[in-house]
This record gives structure tokens, sequence and C-alpha cells, in this order.
């Protein structure tokens, strides 16, 4: 599973001024992650807005962005929902279209039980060939997959790791040490990166990265390499920047912000999300001006 990557980029969906999805403009963000630190993109997550995009525009979208990167970098479908027969659909349409692997975030709102979750986590790995990657997200679902259920779905040969935001660096640990050899966890907090490679996890699904992904990238390889100091050193100048994006506003209204301070743009939001207010817009672009922009802009 080494063509996923350690780091990869939760991608914001680009919009036109009209509000379309500008499929042009994902597939030059994309490239420009790849070039600056990322191994991979994951399209239509919950910063690409998901909930919010439909059926159609995700698949093109799928098939946009992989056309565009080709062979450069691995592309990652968003394609769990809390419908699970949706799920298998969507998942076997991104099969079809081309992409890599499939993030499959725990079912939200509807708030099913640890066997729930692992069936249905079970018919969707089971309905295709691709690489699945759990996503534990209890902050936005309100119902965190034990590490006993990741354990469970881990010795589903194509799920190959989990995402893991839940915060709790004991069941992340747990996870590590009680999964198969090869199965991956990656932090999906920003700021957990470092902790979690700590206690053996794999890498990073991340958001900062649109800004920073060499710097993100720099953590994970000098913590790698033995050089725990200075990956200690990027991973606390870093933090100001991913608290003002994770708090200043619900994602992705802070990283879509910063990108078009920086001048990439990628447009606005779909209601129920809008544009921040002028303080915390002001506040978004004061902190990502402190910091070196690794993402190139071109205009």
């Amino acid at each position: 599973m080494a063509q996923i990557g350690r780091l990869l980029t939760a991608m914001v969906t680009p919009y036109t001024p009209e509000g379309a999805v500008d499929y042009a403009q994902a597939g030059r963000l994309a490239l420009a992650l790849l070039e600056s630190g990322s191994d991979g993109v994951v399209v239509a997550g919950t910063t690409g807005e998901a909930p919010t995009l439909s059926t159609e525009e995700k698949l093109r979208l799928f098939a946009e962005v992989k056309r565009a990167v080709g062979g450069a970098g691995a592309v990652i479908a968003g394609t769990g929902t809390y419908n699970t027969a949706e799920s298998v659909e969507l998942s076997q349409e991104a099969e079809r279209n081309g992409v890599d692997g499939l993030l499959l975030t725990c079912p939200y709102y509807n708030k099913p039980t640890q066997e729930g979750l692992f069936r249905h986590f079970e018919a969707i790995a089971r309905a295709t060939s691709l690489p699945c990657i759990l996503y534990n997200i209890p902050g936005r679902t309100s119902v965190n997959m034990t590490p006993e259920t990741i354990v469970r779905l881990s010795h589903i040969p194509n799920i190959v790791g989990v995402k893991e935001a839940s915060g709790n660096l004991e069941q992340v640990a747990h996870v590590v040490e009680n999964t198969r050899e090869d199965f991956l966890v990656w932090s999906g907090n920003d700021g957990d990166t470092l902790p979690i490679l700590s206690v053996g996890g794999y890498g990073v699904i991340c958001v900062v990265s649109h800004l920073v992904g060499n710097q993100m990238k720099g953590i994970i390889e000098d913590y790698l390499a033995g050089r725990v100091e200075k990956a200690a050193r990027t991973h606390r100048s870093l933090l100001p920047l991913i608290s003002t994006l994770m708090t200043a506003a619900s994602n992705p209204i802070p990283i879509k912000y910063a990108l078009n301070v920086v001048g990439f743009s990628v447009g606005g939001l779909r209601l129920p999300l809008c544009e921040p207010d002028k303080a915390v817009g002001e506040k978004i672009a004061a902190e990502v001006k402190r910091h070196r922009i690794d993402l190139p802009v071109t205009v």
C-alpha cells in the first residue's frame, strides 16, 4: 500500500463564482498539492463539502481529478455515507472511474451500534476490490468506532487502514498493537500527527497541507529518520496555524478562505456553510501570513 502514501491532503472542492463545481481548478489544485509535498489527495471528503455534492458531481470529480493526477499520486474517493446501500453503489462507481482507494466515514446522524458499524464497512469493502480506509471522527458523527471494531474490520483484506480523529492516543495505540501488521493508521487531526507517529502511526490525512505540505511531510520524514527534535520543532511551529484553521470556524470554511487569501482561487462555499465574518477572516489571514506557504500559486 506504499502507493497511497503517508501524507494525503483532504482536498477542498473549488467552485466557480456561480457556485458550480470547478473541475478544471480541482485538477490544478490536486497537482499543486502533489508538487508541494502530498503523496495523494482525498476527494469529496468532509473538507470537500461532500454532503452538498450530488452523486453526479462526486463521480465527475473523482474522474477529473484522477485524469489530472494520472500516476503522480493517489486519488482517494470519499464514498462513505450514512446509507450503506448508497455507499456501496457510489464506491463501485468510483472504482469504475479509476480512483486508487476509498475513504469511508462512520455513518453520521443515525448513530449505529458497533455491530452496525462493522456490517456497514464490511458490506462496502466486500463490494469493491479497492483499498478502503476507515474514518473515525466522533466529533462529527457522534459515534466512536471502538478499537475492538477496528481490529475486527482489519481482518478484511482490502480494509487497509483507518483515519483516526478521535484524539484518543490510547485508542490509537490499541489499534496499532492489535491490527494486522500491514494495517495503517493515519492521523485525522493535523495536530495529532506527531503524537500518532510516536505510537506507531503511519501518516496523516491533512487539511493544513493545502498550505504547508512540504513542512508536514518534513515532520513525518524527520521523525522516521530519527530527527525527533527537528520534527517536534516543525510541529510546534505549525500548531497555531492548525489551531486557527480548525477552530476559527467549521472546516472547511477557514481553509477555503486561506487558499483564496494566498491567491489560489477555490471560490466560496455551499449552504449551509458560508464565508466567515470580517473579524474571523482577518484572524485567519493574519495567521496565514505568519507562515511560509509551500503551495505553488500561479496568477
